[in-house]
This record gives C-alpha cells, sequence and structure tokens, in this order.
C-alpha cells in the first residue's frame, strides 16, 4: 500500500463545493470525496501552520510535541509518520511545505550532519525533501539555494529573488510592478505564467517523484502545496474566475463587538482583522482565494490522473485535508489563531482502496474527529505497529470500513493556540507562558479556557454561528464546571509535554515579521 497525503495550507472547510460552498468548482476534490469517506467535522489540534502540522506528523497535542509556534524545531526524539514509514521500508518524502525546521543544538549533540539523509528527515518533520520550501521568501530571507527560485531563473523569470519579482507581484493598470502583499492588488493577475506558478510547480515535482519509483517501491509522498495562504495573489486565468457576486456574507454580528472576550478584541483590533472587517477588502480577496483554491483542484486532478495512469489508484491510500482555516472577515476577524470554526475545522477526505471500504464510498462521517487521528490511520492502513504509548489520535479506518462505531466514546475534539509570538500578546501586555488556550468542543458546546482571563462558552445547539459569548453568564456556571473538569483531566493524560524557551518567543515578534519583509493583511 502507497499512500498520497495532500495538505492545503490555510484552506477552510467550507470552501469546497463537498463541503456546501455554492459557487466554487472542486471537482476533483470532489471526485475524491464521492470514492472515499468525507469528515464533516474535522477540527485541527492548533489554528496555526507549524503546531498544527506537527500535530499531524506525530500523531499528538501540541502540549506534547512541544511545537507551540511557527519556526519551532521538534524535539531530536519526537517521531512522526515519516519516521514510522521509513521503520517498515517505505520512502516518505515530502513535496510543498513541511514547516519543518532544523533542531541545530541537538543534531550537533548526537553528530548529526544537517545535509545528510538523517539530518534532512529530521529538519522536515520526518519527511525527506524531495522538492521542499516553507513558503515565499522577502529578499531579507531568501535562502542561498531554493528549487523553486533556480526553476523560476531557468525559465527566462529572472531577478534577486524572482518569486518576489514575479510570483507575488502584479501590473497595474499604469503598468506600474505592484506588491501582492498589499491586499488591494489581490484582483490582480500574478506576473507569474500560471504554467511556473506554485502549485503547478510542485505538482511538476510530484509527478517527477511518481515517475522515479517503480511499481516494486513502497512510499508516502506528502504532497503539500501552500495555497491558497496568503499572499492572496493568483495567476491567469485563476485570479478572475470569481469576482463579487460569489462572495457569500460574513459570519459575524455586531453584537461580538459589544464588550468582547479581551483576547478576542486583542485579536479584532490586529491590522489584519480591521482591514477584513471591510467589505471592500473582502470583495477583492475572497474571489482570488476562491481562484487560488480551484487551481490547486485542478492540479490536484493532475496527480490523481498520473496514478490512474500507472495503475496505482488501486494500491494508494488518498488523504485530502488543510492545516487550518482562515477567517475572510468572519467574526471580525482575519488570519487564524482563535477557535471559531472558521479557523479551527478542516476538511478531511479518506480514500481506502481497500475492498473493505468498498461499502462507505461517498459516505459522509459526522463524527467528532481530529488531525492527530490521521497518522495513526495511515499506519494502521499500511500494518505498521500503531505505537500507543506515543500516539495520541485513533485510527479512523473502523469508521471508513465499517467495523463499527469506534469512536463513539470520543466526547469532544481539543485544540490549542500558543499566541506568545503574535501582535495581541503585546496588546495585552502578556508573559509568553500567558499566552495558553484550550479549546473543548462537543456537540453541544465549544469552551474556549484562557490563562489569566474568563472562559468562553458557545451554546452550539442554539447559537450555531458562534456569536453569543456565555463565558461569565452565571446561568451556565454548571456547563463551564463540567469543561473546565474535562480540561483538567484531558491535561492529565497527555504522555510527553516540552515548553520552548521563552527567550524565543521574546524575539519574535510581528514587528520584526515586518522588518524581515513579510507584512500580512496589508490594505
Amino acid at each position: 500500500m502507497n499512500i498520497l497525503f495532500i495538505m492545503c495550507d490555510q484552506l477552510r472547510a467550507d470552501y469546497l463545493s463537498c463541503y456546501g460552498h455554492p459557487h466554487i468548482r472542486t471537482d476533483n476534490i470532489d471526485k475524491l470525496a464521492s470514492l472515499g469517506v468525507r469528515f464533516s467535522r474535522a477540527y485541527c489540534q492548533a489554528p496555526l501552520c507549524g503546531p498544527s502540522r506537527a500535530s499531524f506528523y506525530t500523531g499528538r497535542y501540541m502540549s506534547s510535541h512541544g511545537v507551540m509556534g511557527n519556526g519551532d524545531p521538534l524535539k531530536i526524539g519526537e517521531l512522526t509518520l515519516g519516521d514510522y514509514l521509513r521503520q517498515i521500508g517505505m520512502a516518505a518524502v515530502v513535496v510543498g511545505k513541511s514547516e519543518g525546521y532544523p533542531n541545530r543544538k541537538a543534531l550537533e549533540i548526537f553528530n548529526i550532519d544537517l545535509h545528510s539523509e538523517e539530518g534532512q528527515c529530521q529538519s522536515n518533520n520526518g519527511f525527506y525533501p524531495f522538492e521542499a520550501y516553507s513558503g515565499l521568501y522577502p529578499d531579507s530571507m531568501l535562502p542561498d539555494a531554493l528549487g523553486y527560485v533556480e526553476y523560476l531563473r531557468n525559465n527566462q523569470l529572472s531577478g534577486n529573488n524572482p518569486w518576489e519579482r514575479w510570483v507575488n507581484s502584479a501590473i497595474n493598470s499604469t503598468g506600474e510592478r505592484v506588491s501582492g502583499w498589499q491586499m488591494h492588488n489581490a484582483g490582480l493577475a500574478a506576473c507569474v505564467p500560471e504554467e511556473h506558478s506554485e502549485t503547478a510547480f510542485i505538482t511538476k515535482r510530484a509527478i517527477d517523484f511518481l515517475d522515479s519509483v517503480d511499481d516494486a517501491d513502497s512510499w508516502c509522498m506528502h504532497l503539500s502545496y501552500i495555497k491558497p495562504h496568503w499572499p492572496y495573489l493568483a495567476p491567469d486565468p485563476y485570479h478572475n474566475l470569481y469576482n463579487v457576486r460569489h462572495v457569500l456574507p460574513a459570519i459575524r454580528h455586531n453584537g461580538e463587538k459589544k464588550d468582547p472576550h479581551p483576547v478576542y478584541n486583542a485579536f479584532m483590533l490586529e491590522g489584519y482583522s480591521q482591514n477584513f472587517s471591510k467589505e471592500e477588502v473582502r470583495s477583492k480577496v475572497i474571489p482570488t482565494y476562491m481562484g487560488l483554491i480551484h487551481q490547486v483542484d485542478d492540479y490536484i486532478g493532475q496527480v490523481i490522473g498520473c496514478l490512474e495512469s500507472k495503475d496505482w489508484l488501486k494500491d494508494t491510500i488518498i488523504v485530502f485535508t488543510s492545516d487550518h482555516g482562515d477567517y475572510l472577515g468572519d467574526h471580525w476577524l482575519g488570519e487564524k489563531d482563535l477557535f471559531h470554526d472558521a479557523s479551527v475545522r478542516i476538511p478531511l477526505i479518506i480514500y481506502d482502496p481497500s475492498e473493505a471500504a468498498n461499502d462507505s464510498r461517498g459516505k459522509i462521517v459526522e463524527d467528532l474527529v481530529q488531525a492527530i487521528d490521521v497518522c495513526p490511520t495511515l499506519l494502521e492502513a499500511v500494518g505498521a505497529d500503531p505505537v500507543i504509548e506515543r500516539l495520541e489520535g485513533r485510527s479512523l479506518l473502523p469508521l471508513i470500513r465499517n467495523e463499527g462505531d469506534s469512536l463513539a466514546t470520543r466526547e469532544a475534539v481539543i485544540s490549542e493556540i500558543n499566541f506568545s509570538s503574535r501582535g495581541p500578546r503585546l496588546r495585552l501586555r502578556l508573559n509568553p507562558h500567558d499566552c495558553r488556550a484550550y479549546m473543548v468542543q462537543t456537540n453541544e458546546w465549544k469552551y474556549i479556557f484562557y490563562r489569566n482571563f474568563p472562559p468562553q462558552l458557545f451554546d452550539l445547539q442554539n447559537d450555531p454561528n458562534e456569536f453569543f459569548d456565555r463565558g461569565t453568564d452565571p446561568r451556565y456556571d454548571k456547563v463551564r464546571q463540567t469543561f473546565h473538569d474535562y480540561l483538567f483531566d484531558w491535561m492529565g493524560s497527555l504522555k510527553a509535554r516540552t515548553e520552548v524557551p521563552f527567550t524565543d518567543t521574546y524575539d519574535s515578534t510581528p514587528a520584526l515579521t515586518e522588518e524581515l519583509g513579510i507584512m500580512i493583511g496589508h490594505w
């Protein structure tokens, strides 16, 4: 059995047609859902790239694997899906965004060469980088050697930083080259020819990998698209497939701005949230966001077509998902970070080619499931040991193969955030260790616990859009206590824990980010 593990970056579950979006076309992802199982209530363990992906790869909660923010490396002894698969003789490669970082001190202690196969796997969350990158690099951060940059130069797209010059730039009505970092340019076509765009390049490299392996090889390819993550700029023709008529009304309520929770308020005051609260911004950005998704869907079709041409579809389990969502102005917010469904709910589709899954093809599963369930699911599918002493997720195969309601005992899903490197920490004047929050969600309730702040509570049965916070309402004291106790029990059940040195988070601020050239949510 082979594995194709597809992940998008910052893709909301409800921005796929098979998840109910009335306008966007995602024919190939829809086809995958018709062949497999679509999980309608899947949640990430952290609504931020690095921590979320670490949970996917390790099958463990953020508090266990210790990756609290973007740029944090895994502990040297933390095992991932790629590590487990290599132990049973499977190749495990990443094509695209790994969000992995080398643990340089650990590599030095154990005398591991960073450029060796072992060092490269450790630096890419357990996957060998067939073609890996983490996203657009401003001039100040551009690595000396980067496959996509060299590819652009080899295709006559020159410049010191052709990624910035061609992929993240557009030509406005006056003939001026303008930056995709500025969201008011989102409606323009990126300068890069579509066939050389990020999504096209990564797909080419994915097919290169498939062409490099034989029928007898056993492999896992983590195909990790960076889109539809910002900057919101799409090449022609995807930049204008959708327009303002396709923009759905924002999910928000004026009452949310009246005496809001302090942490929620701090995120609403961020520049990207202020901008996304304007309809002018949403009407420019969201059609482009949809176009980027449409492009990813088209290229996923090419990858699946390649599998079909090799007659490998019958031997390949396929997972499609996202690391987290994108607020896009819902709840007066931009970006991700908090726990509304727009941010923390993710798409999850699993195609199992085995005969045991034939009766579930096209099935929609409404059980609460989590990102950490993907790792044990894939390990079981290829016959690897379940690693019970480490994994905190549960295999979904029984639900896919109709072998019983194995997850019926799961009362809730858990998600966590550490916003110590985000702007609200400065606004709230918090120490890094106070920037922790935890979500517990059941079928009926969503409870959020904060260090040094009141909790939040949403009645999902009567308030499915999460507009009315009952976190301090005395009528709900017993409900809050029940969830507080549940969270305490969960914390006691974790199998490991680590913390990032405070010096790292003190040095990581939005001001430093913008100084380097990464400008999020600007208008």
